[in-house]
């Protein structure tokens, strides 16, 4: 049984959740504890007993935990990769690069704790002098999705820690394994007991916990527009602080002008690359009306040509959605797509097992053509391998319809002309703006993102998480 860890203690819970592999769903990964309300709220109190002297600990002691911590990921990057595989379901390689960002970040963020940086400023008084610092904010409370089950953990967990905080962790319940395995780590790398605590369990127990409770300052959440806005009623007002990344719908317009080859092996990464479960996948792809035909026969090609199977084996391109809800879900989009009276290019259909006969949540990636701006499969996040091609005339029509969203977290654009990208990408309503690139794929060190209701509060990542997990202090001192 792999337990929560609350206030340094491996703690079992009430029940079990058995986390199984939606490559074959015969393979049982292992079980996870879940813990009740009740210990989430000891898990809080923990976290509040630690904070004072953690908060004053030294940067030497923040860098050599969270240094430690990435060093001990790099050099387990192929066991943790199989394992987020296993059981999330995007591809090895894929699973492997994650892992390897977050050790990456875990590492930036050791740096970034021996820079705690702040001004020292001249009063318009004489004699005055003023100091402006940053302080840690206090107990964070961390929410976290399952499509990217250890590089969103360790984006939130490690700035939290490096500018410190002390945190109560809450991973989804479909990815328990991931997420226990970094709690693993981080407990053996230092950290004084209670600064870091795992509980594992349900939103409306665990979640509720900590959007309720006082003794948080802070919640980061990523997660569905819907919960953002609960996450939100419920922190702000008793004045704790919000950060809410809520997902997108993603653009990715193509001009006549545009490298078919870069073009299309950018939409197929965006759209369908980690089964599409991705918040910054392109899943509208806007096309202008020189280049379409071209563009939509070549899709198709390629996808002809993508291998959907287990993945962990060598050569897949495509694995499994995560479970059995998520693929109900991207199905009922693709009959949705058809009676709007959407064309099915390509794609769409279930795989009840993969090449060797195992059974798992497979699907056959979609591609939608003569779709309108108002279609549902156009307007709402499907978060599946499910794209739709929309024809428009020129430049213009391109953009206002790429900017046609409540969302605004990536938009891209495939174009040779220095004109029209430098125009897009001032002009594109998004927190994420690529060129000639997969909207899908960040650098680790530089902020991450959006605007509309695909945002709320400050940015994550780099050197702008201080925004969030710090608070300003202004001192003044007469000589």
């Amino acid at each position: 049984m792999h337990a929560n860890l609350i206030g340094g203690n491996w703690t079992e819970g009430v029940r079990a959740y058995r986390n199984t592999n939606p490559s074959d769903t015969r393979d049982v990964i292992g079980d996870y504890t879940v813990a009740s309300r009740e210990q989430a709220l000891d898990a809080v109190a923990a976290a509040h007993a630690a904070f004072p002297a953690w908060s004053l600990s030294t940067p030497q002691q923040r860098f050599d935990v969270l240094d430690a911590v990435g060093n001990e990921i790099l050099a387990r990057k192929a066991e943790l990769g199989d394992l987020l595989a296993r059981e999330e379901g995007k591809t090895l390689p894929e699973a492997i690069g994650e892992v390897g960002r977050a050790a990456a970040i875990f590492k930036f963020f050791a740096g970034e704790a021996l820079r705690p940086g702040g001004e020292v400023m001249p009063s318009v008084r004489p004699g005055v002098g003023i100091e402006i610092t940053r302080e840690p904010l206090g107990v964070i409370g961390i929410i976290t999705p399952w499509n990217f089950p250890i590089a969103i953990p360790a984006w939130k967990i490690a700035p939290a820690l490096a500018y410190g905080n002390c945190v109560v962790f809450k991973p989804a319940e479909v990815v328990p394994g991931s997420a226990w395995a970094l709690a693993d780590i981080l407990h053996r790398a230092g950290l004084p007991a209670g600064v870091f605590n795992l509980v594992m369990g349900r939103g409306s127990d665990v979640g509720q916990v900590l959007l309720e409770d006082e003794r948080i300052a802070g919640v980061s959440f990523t997660g569905s527009v819907g919960t953002g806005q609960r996450v939100a009623a419920a922190c702000v007002p008793r004045g704790a602080k919000v950060q809410l990344e809520m997902g997108g719908k993603n653009p990715f317009v193509v001009l006549d002008d545009a490298d078919l080859n870069v073009a299309v092996g950018a939409a197929i990464n965006s759209g369908f690359f980690s089964t599409g479960q991705r918040c910054t996948a392109s899943s509208r792809l806007i096309v202008t009306e020189g280049i379409h035909d071209r563009f939509v026969a070549a899709m198709v090609e390629k996808m002809k040509t993508l291998k959907v199977d287990d993945a962990r084996k060598a050569g897949t391109d495509i694995g499994p959605v995560v479970d059995d809800r998520q693929l109900a879900q991207d199905l009922e989009y693709v009959g949705i797509g058809k009676q709007e009276g959407a064309t099915l290019a390509y794609g769409g259909e279930a795989l009840a097992t993969n090449a060797d006969g195992a059974p798992g949540y497979y699907m056959r990636p979609a591609l939608f053509t003569d779709t309108t701006a108002q279609m549902r499969i156009n307007r709402e996040e499907i978060f599946g391998p499910v794209v739709s091609v929309l024809r428009v005339k020129n430049y213009d029509e391109a953009l206002a319809m790429a900017n046609d969203t409540p969302f605004g977290l990536a938009s891209g654009i495939a174009t040779t002309s220095l004109k029209h990208a430098t125009h897009f990408k001032r002009h594109a309503q998004a927190g994420m703006v690529m060129v000639n690139l997969p909207t899908a794929g960040v650098d680790y060190h530089v902020p991450f993102g959006g605007r509309k209701s695909s945002s709320y509060g400050s940015r994550e990542q780099g050197r702008y998480a201080a925004e969030f997990y710090t608070t300003v202090k202004t001192a003044y001192t007469q000589a």
